[in-house]
Protein backbone atom coordinates (compact mmCIF):
# COMPACT_ATOMS: atom_id res chain seq x y z
CA UNK A 1 0.00 0.00 0.00
CA UNK A 2 1.04 3.60 -0.99
CA UNK A 3 1.28 6.70 1.75
CA UNK A 4 -0.36 10.05 0.87
CA UNK A 5 2.82 11.40 2.40
CA UNK A 6 5.31 11.57 -0.80
CA UNK A 7 7.94 11.16 1.43
CA UNK A 8 6.96 7.99 2.66
CA UNK A 9 5.61 6.57 -0.51
CA UNK A 10 9.74 6.93 -1.56
CA UNK A 11 10.49 5.03 1.33
CA UNK A 12 7.46 2.11 0.28
CA UNK A 13 9.68 1.96 -2.42
CA UNK A 14 12.56 1.81 -1.40
CA UNK A 15 11.28 -0.88 1.66
CA UNK A 16 10.20 -3.68 -1.50
CA UNK A 17 13.46 -3.29 -3.27
CA UNK A 18 15.73 -4.01 0.09
CA UNK A 19 13.48 -6.72 0.97
CA UNK A 20 13.68 -8.36 -2.06
CA UNK A 21 17.83 -7.52 -2.35
CA UNK A 22 19.49 -6.53 1.01
CA UNK A 23 17.75 -8.83 3.48
CA UNK A 24 18.99 -6.68 6.17
CA UNK A 25 18.77 -7.02 9.67
CA UNK A 26 19.46 -7.36 13.60
CA UNK A 27 21.42 -4.09 14.92
CA UNK A 28 21.72 -2.27 11.79
CA UNK A 29 17.73 -2.30 11.21
CA UNK A 30 15.19 0.54 11.74
CA UNK A 31 12.91 0.24 14.21
CA UNK A 32 10.09 2.17 15.49
CA UNK A 33 12.41 3.79 18.44
CA UNK A 34 14.81 4.86 16.20
CA UNK A 35 11.68 6.94 14.00
CA UNK A 36 10.51 8.04 17.50
CA UNK A 37 13.46 9.50 18.59
CA UNK A 38 14.34 11.54 15.24
CA UNK A 39 10.92 12.68 15.12
CA UNK A 40 11.03 14.18 18.18
CA UNK A 41 14.30 15.33 17.85
CA UNK A 42 13.15 17.21 14.55
CA UNK A 43 9.75 18.83 16.22
CA UNK A 44 11.97 20.10 18.63
CA UNK A 45 14.72 21.69 16.36
CA UNK A 46 11.49 23.04 14.68
CA UNK A 47 9.95 24.65 17.84
CA UNK A 48 12.43 25.94 19.04
CA UNK A 49 13.51 27.52 15.72
CA UNK A 50 10.21 28.85 15.76
CA UNK A 51 10.23 30.29 19.43
CA UNK A 52 13.80 32.62 18.11
CA UNK A 53 12.09 33.53 14.80
CA UNK A 54 8.80 34.83 16.83
CA UNK A 55 10.94 36.77 19.56
CA UNK A 56 14.07 37.67 17.37
CA UNK A 57 12.89 38.74 13.84
CA UNK A 58 11.27 42.24 13.94
CA UNK A 59 8.12 42.80 12.08
CA UNK A 60 9.14 44.67 9.21
CA UNK A 61 8.05 45.44 5.66
CA UNK A 62 10.67 43.38 3.96
CA UNK A 63 8.94 39.84 6.42
CA UNK A 64 6.48 38.90 4.09
CA UNK A 65 8.81 38.72 1.33
CA UNK A 66 11.93 36.73 3.59
CA UNK A 67 8.59 34.27 4.31
CA UNK A 68 7.38 33.65 0.66
CA UNK A 69 11.20 32.73 0.22
CA UNK A 70 11.46 30.80 2.88
CA UNK A 71 8.56 28.78 2.16
CA UNK A 72 9.60 28.75 -1.15
CA UNK A 73 12.80 27.31 -0.41
CA UNK A 74 10.91 24.05 2.06
CA UNK A 75 8.83 23.36 -0.50
CA UNK A 76 12.21 22.86 -2.68
CA UNK A 77 13.71 21.09 -0.09
CA UNK A 78 11.06 18.72 0.53
CA UNK A 79 10.69 18.24 -2.67
CA UNK A 80 14.35 16.94 -3.52
CA UNK A 81 14.20 14.80 0.20
CA UNK A 82 11.25 12.96 -0.82
CA UNK A 83 11.97 12.61 -4.42
CA UNK A 84 15.47 11.44 -4.36
CA UNK A 85 14.71 9.51 -0.98
CA UNK A 86 17.52 11.36 1.32
CA UNK A 87 18.64 9.65 4.32
CA UNK A 88 21.25 12.36 5.20
CA UNK A 89 20.27 14.22 8.29
CA UNK A 90 21.47 17.24 7.42
CA UNK A 91 19.13 18.42 4.39
CA UNK A 92 16.27 16.95 6.93
CA UNK A 93 17.65 19.31 9.63
CA UNK A 94 17.73 22.20 6.87
CA UNK A 95 14.26 21.67 6.32
CA UNK A 96 13.12 21.50 9.95
CA UNK A 97 15.01 25.02 10.94
CA UNK A 98 14.01 26.48 7.51
CA UNK A 99 10.18 25.85 8.44
CA UNK A 100 10.57 26.65 11.92
CA UNK A 101 11.49 30.04 11.02
CA UNK A 102 8.33 30.44 8.85
CA UNK A 103 6.14 28.66 11.51
CA UNK A 104 7.56 31.46 14.23
CA UNK A 105 7.16 34.29 12.42
CA UNK A 106 3.98 33.91 10.27
CA UNK A 107 2.01 32.49 14.10
CA UNK A 108 2.95 35.28 15.66
CA UNK A 109 1.24 37.11 13.15
CA UNK A 110 -1.72 35.21 13.87
CA UNK A 111 -0.87 35.43 16.97
CA UNK A 112 -1.50 39.83 17.18
CA UNK A 113 -4.70 39.60 15.27
CA UNK A 114 -6.30 36.61 17.52
CA UNK A 115 -4.66 36.04 20.64
CA UNK A 116 -3.84 33.03 22.21
CA UNK A 117 -4.79 30.77 18.41
CA UNK A 118 -1.19 29.30 18.78
CA UNK A 119 -1.88 27.51 21.55
CA UNK A 120 -5.05 25.83 20.53
CA UNK A 121 -3.74 24.79 16.80
CA UNK A 122 -0.77 23.45 18.48
CA UNK A 123 -2.92 21.39 20.83
CA UNK A 124 -5.07 20.99 18.11
CA UNK A 125 -2.36 19.14 15.97
CA UNK A 126 -0.65 17.23 18.67
CA UNK A 127 -4.39 15.82 19.89
CA UNK A 128 -5.30 15.01 16.55
CA UNK A 129 -1.92 13.20 15.97
CA UNK A 130 -2.50 11.17 19.16
CA UNK A 131 -5.96 10.31 18.55
CA UNK A 132 -4.97 8.80 15.26
CA UNK A 133 -1.96 7.21 16.37
CA UNK A 134 -4.71 5.83 19.31
CA UNK A 135 -6.79 4.61 16.74
CA UNK A 136 -3.94 2.78 14.65
CA UNK A 137 -2.72 1.30 17.60
CA UNK A 138 -6.20 -0.34 18.33
CA UNK A 139 -6.77 -0.96 14.91
CA UNK A 140 -10.08 0.70 14.70
CA UNK A 141 -8.96 2.13 11.64
CA UNK A 142 -7.15 0.21 9.20
CA UNK A 143 -5.19 1.26 5.99
CA UNK A 144 -6.58 -0.45 3.50
CA UNK A 145 -6.73 0.30 -0.24
CA UNK A 146 -9.72 1.86 -0.17
CA UNK A 147 -8.63 4.03 2.64
CA UNK A 148 -5.73 4.95 0.85
CA UNK A 149 -7.27 6.05 -2.44
CA UNK A 150 -9.27 8.32 -0.90
CA UNK A 151 -6.60 9.88 1.18
CA UNK A 152 -4.35 9.90 -1.87
CA UNK A 153 -6.90 11.60 -3.95
CA UNK A 154 -8.44 13.73 -1.75
CA UNK A 155 -4.81 15.61 -0.66
CA UNK A 156 -4.01 15.45 -4.69
CA UNK A 157 -7.15 17.51 -5.01
CA UNK A 158 -6.07 19.92 -2.08
CA UNK A 159 -2.65 20.03 -3.81
CA UNK A 160 -4.23 21.37 -6.95
CA UNK A 161 -6.93 23.36 -5.62
CA UNK A 162 -4.73 25.08 -3.44
CA UNK A 163 -2.18 26.31 -6.64
CA UNK A 164 -4.68 27.31 -8.77
CA UNK A 165 -6.22 29.44 -5.82
CA UNK A 166 -2.51 31.09 -5.33
CA UNK A 167 -2.13 32.02 -8.57
CA UNK A 168 -5.52 33.49 -8.90
CA UNK A 169 -5.19 35.45 -5.66
CA UNK A 170 -2.16 36.76 -7.24
CA UNK A 171 -3.02 37.89 -9.73
CA UNK A 172 -6.48 38.81 -9.46
CA UNK A 173 -6.27 40.24 -5.38
CA UNK A 174 -9.62 37.79 -5.60
CA UNK A 175 -9.89 34.79 -2.27
CA UNK A 176 -11.62 31.81 -3.19
CA UNK A 177 -11.72 28.24 -0.87
CA UNK A 178 -8.07 29.52 0.71
CA UNK A 179 -8.11 33.05 2.52
CA UNK A 180 -4.79 34.76 2.83
CA UNK A 181 -6.25 37.86 4.68
CA UNK A 182 -6.25 37.60 8.48
CA UNK A 183 -9.13 39.44 8.70
CA UNK A 184 -12.28 39.80 7.05
CA UNK A 185 -15.52 37.82 6.40
CA UNK A 186 -15.10 34.21 5.01
CA UNK A 187 -17.92 32.29 3.04
CA UNK A 188 -18.74 28.83 3.77
CA UNK A 189 -16.43 27.01 0.81
CA UNK A 190 -13.09 28.01 2.75
CA UNK A 191 -14.71 26.44 6.10
CA UNK A 192 -15.69 23.18 4.18
CA UNK A 193 -12.00 23.13 1.98
CA UNK A 194 -10.57 23.43 5.73
CA UNK A 195 -12.04 20.85 7.20
CA UNK A 196 -11.81 18.43 4.24
CA UNK A 197 -7.98 19.10 4.36
CA UNK A 198 -7.88 18.64 8.46
CA UNK A 199 -9.96 15.28 7.91
CA UNK A 200 -7.52 14.15 4.74
CA UNK A 201 -4.35 14.79 6.69
CA UNK A 202 -5.30 13.30 10.10
CA UNK A 203 -6.37 10.08 8.24
CA UNK A 204 -2.89 9.93 6.28
CA UNK A 205 -1.00 9.28 9.50
CA UNK A 206 -2.77 6.30 9.10
CA UNK A 207 -1.62 5.04 6.09
CA UNK A 208 2.10 6.42 7.28
CA UNK A 209 2.15 4.90 10.09
CA UNK A 210 1.04 1.51 8.66
CA UNK A 211 3.71 2.57 6.49
CA UNK A 212 6.60 2.71 8.92
CA UNK A 213 5.12 -0.23 10.84
CA UNK A 214 5.88 -2.15 7.49
CA UNK A 215 9.57 -0.61 6.86
CA UNK A 216 10.48 -1.83 10.33
CA UNK A 217 9.62 -5.70 9.57
CA UNK A 218 11.10 -5.25 6.22
CA UNK A 219 14.35 -4.39 8.11
CA UNK A 220 15.55 -1.22 6.14
CA UNK A 221 18.47 -0.02 7.77
CA UNK A 222 18.69 2.48 10.35
CA UNK A 223 19.43 5.78 8.37
CA UNK A 224 15.54 5.47 7.01
CA UNK A 225 14.68 6.43 10.23
CA UNK A 226 15.35 9.98 9.02
CA UNK A 227 13.46 9.96 6.32
CA UNK A 228 10.05 8.51 8.63
CA UNK A 229 10.80 10.75 10.97
CA UNK A 230 10.93 13.61 8.33
CA UNK A 231 7.79 12.17 6.48
CA UNK A 232 6.18 12.75 9.34
CA UNK A 233 6.96 16.54 10.26
CA UNK A 234 5.89 17.21 6.94
CA UNK A 235 2.36 16.02 7.95
CA UNK A 236 2.51 17.85 11.36
CA UNK A 237 3.27 20.73 9.87
CA UNK A 238 0.89 20.46 6.83
CA UNK A 239 -2.15 19.67 9.67
CA UNK A 240 -0.89 22.88 11.64
CA UNK A 241 -1.30 25.29 9.20
CA UNK A 242 -4.39 23.70 7.89
CA UNK A 243 -5.81 23.79 11.70
CA UNK A 244 -4.50 27.43 12.37
CA UNK A 245 -6.27 28.57 9.18
CA UNK A 246 -9.48 27.34 10.04
CA UNK A 247 -9.73 28.81 13.71
CA UNK A 248 -8.46 32.19 12.35
CA UNK A 249 -11.64 31.50 10.02
CA UNK A 250 -14.12 30.54 13.14
CA UNK A 251 -12.47 34.01 15.19
CA UNK A 252 -13.84 36.45 13.11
Amino acid sequence: MRSSNPVLTRLDETSRVQRRVLGIGGAEAMTVDDVVVRTVGLLLLTGVTAAAAWVVVPQAVWVPAALAGTALAGVVLAVVISWRGITNPVPIVGYALLQGLLLGVASRAFEMVYPGIVVQAVAGTFGVFLGMALLYRARLVRATPLLARLVVGTLLGIVAISLVNLVVYLVTGRQGLEIYSLTGEVAWPAYAFSVVAIIAGALSFILDFDLVERSVRAALPRRYAWLCAFGVLVGLIFLYWQILRLLSYLRR
